[in-house]
Order: C-alpha cells, then sequence, then structure tokens
C-alpha cells in the first residue's frame, strides 16, 4: 500500500529537462501541491513518524519548505519557522554562509525563532547536494534545537545530499527519488 501510495506521489511530480540549464531536469512539485490527493498524501507521509511524539518546531527551508513546513507543523500541532534567504527577515537574525556550485548563498533564521532543547523537524520540498539543508541544520544546532529529522518529499541519491544529512547525525525522510541531477 505505501509504495503504491508513493508511485502516485510521484506520477504528479512534473519533470522539466533543461531547466534551469541544459543536461538538468527539473523536479517540479507544484503539480503534486495543485492535487488536493497528492498535497494531502504527501503530507501526511512527512507527519506519520512523529504524529504522537514531541515536536516543538518545524523549520522550512525557503520557498517550497513553507508550503510543506506549514501543513506539516499544522498536522503536529507545532509552531513553524521560516528559513530564508539573506535579509529577508524582519528582526535580529543569526545567518551561516554556504557554498553553491559557482559561489556562495547565506540564509538566517530569527535569534528567538527556536529554544535551546527545542525538537525541530526541518522540511523542503528536494534535497539534492545538502547544501543549503547542511546549512539549516547548523543555524538550528547553533540556536540549541535537536534535529530529531530533515523530511523532503524528493531525493535525488546520486548527487548525496542526504547522506550528508546523514554523516551530520541527521535521520532523513524522502517520500521518493529520482536518478540524475
Amino acid at each position: 500500500m505505501e509504495a503504491r501510495r508513493h508511485s502516485a506521489l510521484k506520477e504528479s511530480v512534473r519533470s522539466i529537462p533543461d531547466y534551469p540549464k541544459p543536461g538538468i531536469i527539473f523536479r517540479d512539485i507544484t503539480t503534486l501541491l495543485s492535487d488536493p490527493r497528492s498535497f494531502r498524501r504527501a503530507v501526511d507521509s512527512l507527519v506519520h513518524p512523529y504524529a504522537g511524539g514531541r515536536i516543538d518546531q518545524v523549520a522550512g527551508i525557503e520557498a517550497r519548505g513553507f508550503i510543506l513546513g506549514g501543513a506539516v507543523a499544522h498536522q503536529l500541532s507545532s509552531g513553524f519557522v521560516p528559513i530564508r534567504k539573506k535579509g529577508k527577515l524582519p528582526h535580529k537574525t543569526v545567518s551561516t554562509a554556504y557554498a553553491l556550485e559557482y559561489g556562495t548563498d547565506e540564509i538566517e533564521i530569527h535569534v528567538d525563532a527556536i529554544k535551546p532543547g527545542d525538537r525541530v523537524i526541518l522540511v523542503d520540498d528536494l534535497i539534492a547536494t545538502g547544501g543549503t539543508a547542511t546549512a539549516a541544520v547548523n543555524l538550528l544546532r547553533q540556536l540549541g534545537a535537536e534535529v530529531i529529522a530533515a523530511c523532503f518529499v524528493i531525493d535525488l541519491p546520486e548527487i548525496g545530499g542526504a547522506q550528508r544529512l546523514r554523516d551530520l547525525g541527521v535521520t532523513v525522510r524522502t517520500l521518493m527519488e529520482f536518478e540524475g541531477h
């Protein structure tokens, strides 16, 4: 039953070849989000392992992580914390830089978003290289969070991002995998 559910979810993801550059297949979850049944299944599947447990906050990575993370937080009766690109949050923040293919970027979180000892789940749509997710885990831990898991709809395992998180001692939950980049 679970495999059939995830197969239907995988079919709801649109694949766009050669975007944003030649040789890349972009995995677009907007089609999954716009289908009520697929959206509900994805959120329910992300929530299931943590239902009934204590999760204080769900942290979502900009931007699709906001959509999924907000729904997961609602289902778990947890708070929601946005992790944004630098310069987008209005209050005092803590930030970290991380490597991109060509250069660096920064993400930030409000300094008071997490209390020491908060049990946190990190949520985003896709894990590829793991650069942003690793930076997010480091930010959360810097504020004293216990990162319970990092959850993604899609994993691109050939790129190795999920393994990078596991190497940091983070449990990784994904709903489907796609080959390639």
